[in-house]
């Protein structure tokens, strides 16, 4: 600010003059009453101003500090820095008459907002348009502050060419209107104007404003998620009617929207893109056929065992409830519906082992799809799980089926070969089926046939592990909408896992490579669900509700998981990294596994039910 006190003529030579003579007319006493400590800053202060001083600025400091407080804080911030930087105040010096100027200011009503021409911040030129004045750049080689006015968009930019370079109104009567007011406060015979100066801009700083504003895009990623499920459900919405050209158009914009995620929504997002739009232009997955194929399936199904405890507490609640049910037994025969890699089995034939009063004779059969290239896959399961039961000193016996599909077996298949001497004690058969019995539901009756079958066998236990979920309506979009919200929580918990205990014998890098490889994984399921219809579409998932009605129709009884099953499940999350989003519940006799309040698996136990 100018420390030099400037007096403006004009119209307003009366009140200058009157200043004036107030000046010339104090008597030279009063430059003995200043403060000298203040006059020594360059202040000058009466002494008997000193209480009024002190009680001002105390009122001046609360005024200015205002601001960030209260539901006016927004409007006392933009009052403050309308002080500022809008308003240009003389002769500082004299504190008393400064500070009570600072005051008046501060009380004055705040500016209204930009948008409308306010008293502090327009100008009223010969071509009538309007300035909203932005807060000013301040040069220091300059005596003057340079205010650069920016059109405001509603109104055309006057001409500027007019006018006078430079113009400094005050607060008597000018020709030209001016919007702020102009007050001169009589203090002991000092007088302070506050004025405000108004500079024409420079002509590049008139051209930068003349410019055309460049769009700014701002991205709100919670608008674009919700802008995303939006179009998720528009595009299954729009398949479900038939009508592909509205679906079309929508498939395109979900990988834009996708951009904008990120973590588990970007992934599960791009999997039902993907998979919406192999619905829509009629690009269907074609099965596993080569061997490639099957190889990478079973690739997948090893990662997914690795990174999460999905398939860890399908392997171990199902195997506490078999060996319950062979307590006591010597010789048991275990049929696998889905052996794959084998992975459940070597941990049943320790607790086997371990058994007081030693193990058992122990017969596996294990079912399996054939292989494209005809090698015996299910045979090399067998002898490796024949080695590891050698080693634990189990007698163990393994056969291997290979069958297209559970619905080609028959009893026979599972029985023993040959007579049994009715002088042994009879074998006692336990079933297990890990996310298996939903695949028989493409094919009408075959659920029922293989249940069937399984009841002629007669086991003692029957244990099924599932998906948690309702993927088989007859809606498209129902299904679709419960599919998104279970593959949702999937990726979430996949994410929040971290690091599992492949660190340990493999490092970081193949702890992500575990969670990549599940993710496909499930994005393989994805596909099938959404792209998928008829017997190609296998991945049919029913809820714990739904399989318990089926089951009981087939003439099963639920056998209840024991409170010693609950309490070991909970143990092993414990020990798996990101243990605390995992959640095991006890339903109905069921345990199921989930991801914070969402189950997501479900094991259950069953035995034929009294006739």
């Amino acid at each position: 600010m100018k420390r030099e006190y400037q007096d403006a003529g004009g119209s307003s030579a009366a009140a200058g003059d009157m200043g004036k003579d107030k000046f010339m007319s104090a008597p030279a006493a009063e430059e003995e009453e200043v403060d000298e400590l203040l006059a020594a800053l360059g202040y000058k202060v009466r002494s008997s101003d000193m209480a009024d001083v002190a009680q001002k600025l105390e009122q001046l400091e609360m005024a200015m500090g205002m601001g960030g407080v209260g539901p006016g804080a927004a409007q006392d911030d933009g009052f403050t820095a309308h002080l500022a930087t809008d308003t240009v105040h003389y002769n500082p010096t004299d504190l008393s008459s400064w500070v009570e100027s600072m005051l008046s200011e501060l009380n004055a009503p705040p500016p209204p907002l930009p948008q409308t021409p306010s008293l502090a911040s327009t100008v009223t030129g010969g071509g009538g348009g309007f300035f909203d004045i932005p807060p000013p750049s301040v040069d220091s080689s300059s005596s003057t502050y340079a205010l650069r006015p920016i059109p405001s968009p509603a109104v055309p930019q006057p001409d500027d060419s007019a006018r006078d370079p430079k113009r400094m109104r005050t607060g008597g009567g000018s020709t030209s209107s001016s919007s702020s007011s102009s007050s001169s406060l009589g203090g002991g015979g000092g007088g302070t104007r506050c004025s405000v100066v108004e500079a024409a801009p420079p002509a590049a700083a008139t051209a930068e404003a003349n410019a055309p504003a460049l769009p700014v895009v701002v991205v709100d990623t919670q608008e674009a998620g919700i802008r995303l499920v939006h179009a998720l459900l528009a595009c299954a919405e729009a398949v479900q009617q038939e009508n592909f050209s509205a679906a079309e158009a929508l498939v395109k914009q979900i990988p834009l929207l996708a951009a904008s995620q990120g973590g588990a929504m970007r992934k599960v997002a791009a999997y039902f893109g993907e998979a919406l739009a192999r619905r829509v232009f009629r690009f269907r997955p074609q099965p596993d056929s080569s061997l490639l194929d099957a190889a990478f399936a079973d690739l997948l199904h090893a990662h997914f065992y690795e990174s999460c405890p999905y398939l860890k507490f399908a392997h171990f609640t199902a195997n506490q409830a078999i060996l319950e049910a062979f307590a006591g037994c010597r010789r048991v025969h275990v049929v696998d519906f889905g052996i794959k890699q084998g992975m459940q089995w070597p941990a049943l034939l320790q607790a086997l082992a371990l058994r007081p009063g030693g193990p058992p004779s122990f017969r596996l059969t294990g079912v399996g799809p054939p292989q494209p290239d005809e090698t015996d896959a299910l045979q090399q399961v067998g002898w490796k799980l024949a080695q590891f039961a050698h080693t634990i000193r189990v007698d163990f016996q393994y056969r291997g089926l290979v069958a297209a599909t559970l619905a080609d077996l028959e009893p026979f298949m599972l029985q023993p070969e040959g007579e049994e001497d009715p002088n042994e004690e009879p074998e006692v058969i336990a079933v297990n089926s890990v996310f298996e019995m939903h695949r028989l539901l493409a094919q009408p009756g075959a659920l029922e046939k293989v249940l069937g079958t399984v009841r002629a066998v007669r086991p003692r236990i029957v244990t099924v592990v599932e998906q948690e979920a309702n993927h088989n309506s007859g809606s498209f979009l129902d299904r679709f909408s419960e599919s998104l919200h279970y593959y949702s929580t999937m990726f979430d918990s996949l994410e929040g896992a971290g690091q599992g205990p492949s660190e340990i014998s493999s490092g970081t890098a193949a702890v992500g490579t575990d969670q990549v490889m599940s993710e496909v994984y499930l994005g393989r399921q994805i596909c099938n669900v959404v792209a998928c219809e008829g017997e190609e579409r296998t991945e049919r998932h029913e809820t714990l509700g739904q399989w318990r009605n089926r089951l009981g129709h087939a003439g099963f009884e639920t056998v209840h998981l024991g409170s010693n099953a609950y309490k070991q499940a909970s143990t092993l999350l414990a020990l798996f990294a990101g243990g605390d989003g995992y959640k095991v519940e006890e339903k109905e006799g069921c345990l199921t596994l989930g991801w914070h309040t969402r189950p997501l698996i479900a094991t259950s136990a069953w035995r034929l039910a009294a006739p």
